[in-house]
């Protein structure tokens, strides 16, 4: 899990805030209020920390309290946490924090979904590099939060050798060998069709996408292999087949919609002046 020191709010707070809340300035600075988070359907909570920050940059001496964890799943209508702080603060902060812990706790609810269904196959859900710009670490955070897992962060803690650069390189062999030379980062080679994947195979990346195979082809490509390299299967996997590409044996599913497609959690922020 991540942890508070790695979270800058900064950004997120100029956005909303610019030269300052001239709303809020018409309340008195030392008037002191009482809220609490309301989830109006059901979600895996995630931000916590995120929404903390917000609120303890405007007003050092907020109080919070939390009735749930981290990761928990909670049904419509929960009590997330009650504050306590001046009423400038809460105000302020309202929908910046409330702005990233619907996203987050939107892509850990997702995330459990697929996690789930391919509960028992042995095959881990990835996430993609498809996310909200700015908020790229804090979504793949809450990708794991809610059970699934990170393939490479950006561009430069893996590589991902794909079509054009194939192109640009001569061959699968000769791109695999270029960037071999270059950097001990893990290497993987997409491939589009059984006579690529032998192609790749004999290059010997770390792992292998299988982009837009059949289930039957997919299955091919595992007894291909035998375990010789991990492999990937990518495009167009939703929660309705993603079981069933799991179940050929693959190693990995990797989901843009884990981050891109989010639909916000509806949070609800009572404050009592």
């Amino acid at each position: 899990m991540m942890m508070k020191n790695t979270i800058n709010i900064l950004p997120f707070l100029e956005e909303d805030l610019g030269g300052g809340d001239i709303t809020a300035a018409i309340i008195s600075e030392h008037r002191h209020a009482t809220a609490e988070l309301l989830t109006r359907e059901p979600m895996i909570l995630c931000g916590r920390d995120w929404f903390d920050a917000i609120f303890k940059h405007l007003d050092a001496n907020v109080s919070i309290e939390w009735f749930v964890a981290e990761g928990d799943f909670v049904a419509a209508n929960t009590k997330l946490c009650t504050l306590s702080g001046l009423a400038r603060g809460l105000l302020t902060g309202e929908r910046t924090a409330m702005n990233l812990l619907q996203t987050l706790s939107a892509t850990a609810t997702i995330s459990r979904q697929y996690a789930d269904a391919v509960q028992g196959t042995g095959c881990k859900v990835l996430d993609t590099r498809k996310t909200i710009p700015g908020l790229r670490v804090a979504q793949k955070y809450a990708v794991k939060c809610g059970g699934c897992f990170n393939h490479r962060i950006g561009l430069f803690d893996g590589v991902l050798i794909k079509e054009n650069h194939i192109m640009a390189a001569g061959s699968i062999a000769d791109a695999v060998r270029i960037a071999r030379e270059q950097s001990d980062v893990p290497i993987e080679v997409e491939v589009e069709n059984l006579a690529e994947l032998e192609q790749a195979l004999h290059a010997q990346p770390n792992r292998i996408m299988l982009d837009n195979f059949t289930l039957d082809e997919l299955r091919q490509a595992v007894k291909l292999t035998a375990k010789k390299v991990e492999l990937e299967a990518s495009g167009n996997i939703n929660l309705t087949t993603i079981r069933s590409v799991a179940e050929t044996g693959v190693d990995f599913i990797s989901i843009g919609a884990l981050t891109k497609n989010v639909q916000a959690i509806d949070l609800s922020l009572r404050i009592q002046l």
